[in-house]
């Protein structure tokens, strides 16, 4: 048996959240908040992609062009990052997921993990309209250092241009230029609300109202996991 598949064997019954959203829903902020209430890792593809173009490794070069077209990256590619990422040693206690899986394909995928490791998902879908969307991730600034995102309109930082927490220059990603955002949301509707009737279907499937503040959303998940634990 592979190391891998060896790991996977050992992990049991730990708690896994998946958070579905549409791009900017706020999954990562819920995420990073849930990892430090629950000391979970924070799983995130697309931090695992950017980096990986950052450093220009192979995976990251072929990324590349998806990502900036606002296309999805094959499904074989993702895979094959989050299974090996999901055999480290934090994950042996559970884990959180932030955008993936992004279609039924890569859900069936997981379901294997899930079925090798005992794990029975809690699936956090944050609802938020188009229009809502548009206008946080055209104003949208990410700090390339740590990763927390601000919003001219909504989420200004203090220190011009700069994080507030590790003072790095904040920059927009190409990928949350207006053009590209209504391509990424066609490509959600198209490819990703399937997962709402994959998960609904077993009985995994929670949803919460992502226009709302992230103070009251992150009350409102944390109910719904402890009520699922």
């Amino acid at each position: 048996m592979a190391a891998r598949d060896r790991h996977l064997k050992m992990m049991s019954n730990g708690i896994v959240i998946i958070m579905l959203g549409p791009p900017g829903a706020g999954k990562g902020t819920q995420a990073r908040k849930l990892g430090s209430a629950l000391n979970l890792p924070q799983i995130s593809t697309g931090d695992m992609l950017r980096e990986a173009m950052k450093q220009k490794t192979e995976l990251g070069m072929r990324a590349q062009a998806f990502i900036e077209s606002g296309a999805l990256v094959p499904d074989d590619v993702v895979n094959a990052i989050v299974r090996d990422r999901l055999t480290g040693p934090d994950c042996r206690g559970g884990y959180i997921l932030d955008g993936y899986p992004r279609n039924t394909r890569q859900a069936e995928s997981l379901q294997a993990v899930f079925a090798e490791t005992g794990v029975r998902p809690v699936v956090v879908g944050i609802r938020v309209s188009d229009a809502v969307l548009l206008a946080r991730l055209a104003g949208r600034w990410t700090c390339p250092g740590c990763g927390k995102m601000f919003n001219a309109s909504c989420h200004p930082c203090r220190a011009g241009g700069l994080c507030d927490e590790c003072g790095t220059g904040l920059v927009m990603r190409k990928d949350d230029a207006e053009p590209v955002v209504r391509e990424r949301l066609q490509v959600y509707g198209k490819e990703t609300e399937p997962l709402i009737h994959y998960f609904r279907d077993r009985d995994a499937y929670v949803e919460v109202d992502g226009e709302k503040s992230v103070h009251e959303i992150f009350a409102g998940i944390l109910d719904i996991i402890n009520s699922r634990r």
